[in-house]
């Protein structure tokens, strides 16, 4: 396997990773929710997101690791490799899911998938790419139905941790943003971007 690419401060990245064997990570719809605080605990303090999905066996994040000006760093905090949160985040929701479920062992694959995300046009497909992604594999009819995506929290009104703003200026308004993610992504730019899908 290659040695993953570190992740480096004040640059985004395409965050994904899937059960261990294929196994689900989220069995019901508390798992997702738990996820998602154990998401904010671990991660939002070192890195902002602009877009997410989760689906019963993979997730897929879009991020950026925060400069280090930017992190809370103390004594009692001290600084740690950005991959180091990352793994935080997997093995306490691990410790969580194995003693809810009877289970043991690794839960995630390792190590994660990390691609930088290096123009306009990579940010614009992916967003699409990673809310689009329920449907793509066949998981409900209409992804803007999907209740563990970012999808719904882009479109409202109500506070989020989600860089809402930010990338709904990237799409040039709301408008677009919409219409956007009514078209097909461009599977053949996306590719080489992804190296592979989950199923």
């Amino acid at each position: 396997m290659t040695k993953p690419i570190p992740l480096e401060h004040d640059q985004y990245y395409h965050i994904y990773n899937r059960g261990n064997n294929r196994e689900n990570l989220f069995r019901k719809s508390d798992n997702y929710h738990y996820f998602l605080q154990l998401y904010a605990k671990h991660i939002e303090p070192i890195a902002e997101t602009f877009a997410y999905c989760l689906l019963p066996n993979h997730f897929h994040l879009l991020v950026r690791i925060k400069a280090m000006a930017e992190i809370d760093v103390t004594p009692a905090n001290p600084p740690k490799k950005p991959s180091q949160y990352f793994s935080n985040l997997f093995n306490a929701y691990t410790k969580a899911f194995n003693n809810a479920y009877r289970r043991t062992g690794a839960l995630f694959e390792r190590p994660f998938g990390r691609l930088p995300v290096t123009s306009d046009a990579y940010f614009i497909q992916l967003v699409t790419y990673i809310h689009q992604n329920p449907q793509k594999h066949n998981l409900i009819n209409d992804f803007r139905e999907w209740p563990y995506s970012s999808y719904r929290t882009m479109l409202g009104e109500r506070p989020t941790h989600v860089q809402r703003a930010a990338v709904l200026d990237w799409f040039q308004g709301r408008t677009f943003f919409e219409k956007r993610h009514l078209q097909p992504i461009d599977e053949a730019y996306l590719e080489p971007l992804i190296l592979e899908d989950f199923d």
